[in-house]
């Protein structure tokens, strides 16, 4: 035991996923983000499908001066269920997962968490495998965070932590619409 360590555990960066059909994986670890920046920790969000709108998160990010940073990699939902997907939606993220490799190497960044990153691998869209050994292989210390429906098994048993969102009554059935500063 140290004083950096009072439980006799090892420190080293953890693997979170956040999955599910229920609301909130990119709430979950936005929020984790946040906590990170307000302890000191630099943070990478790189959202691979959410497109170029706005939302309230980006603004909050930018409070956060540069150690909260959030980068829309996407240009929103894609095709996929029997339509072809447009190439420029793969190139979008491959250069999603370019850039988060080399942020994982960087030095720059304590936590990295990679928005829609389960969407991309289920579409078939990204390799589970090349995602899998790039996690095994990043540096000790960096913490991650992955979000998105239907996390591949590869991935769930690679984690430290994996939690489930899940639906159990939600507004859009009744027919209430999206609300600022609650959805977006």
């Amino acid at each position: 035991m140290t004083i950096d360590d009072p439980t006799g555990t090892q420190r080293r960066g953890l693997l979170l996923i956040h999955t599910g059909a229920g609301k909130g994986k990119t709430t979950a670890a936005l929020g984790t983000a946040m906590r990170a920046a307000g302890n000191g920790m630099r943070v990478l969000v790189l959202q691979f499908l959410k497109g170029s709108w706005h939302y309230g998160e980006l603004d909050a990010a930018e409070r956060f001066g540069g150690d909260l940073v959030i980068r829309q990699m996407g240009r929103g939902f894609v095709k996929v269920g029997g339509a072809e997907t447009d190439p420029e939606d793969l190139r979008m993220v491959q250069t999603a997962w370019d850039d988060a490799v080399a942020a994982m190497h960087s030095g720059e960044w304590d936590l990295l968490v990679l928005d829609e990153i389960n969407y991309a691998i289920g579409y078939g869209m990204l390799d589970p495998a090349l995602v899998a050994a790039a996690l095994e292989a990043r540096p000790p210390m960096l913490h991650v965070i992955l979000t998105g429906r239907n996390a591949h098994a590869l991935l769930v048993e690679l984690a430290d932590t994996v939690t489930e969102m899940r639906e159990v009554k939600h507004a859009y059935t009744k027919g209430i619409l999206a609300q600022r500063g609650i959805e977006f």
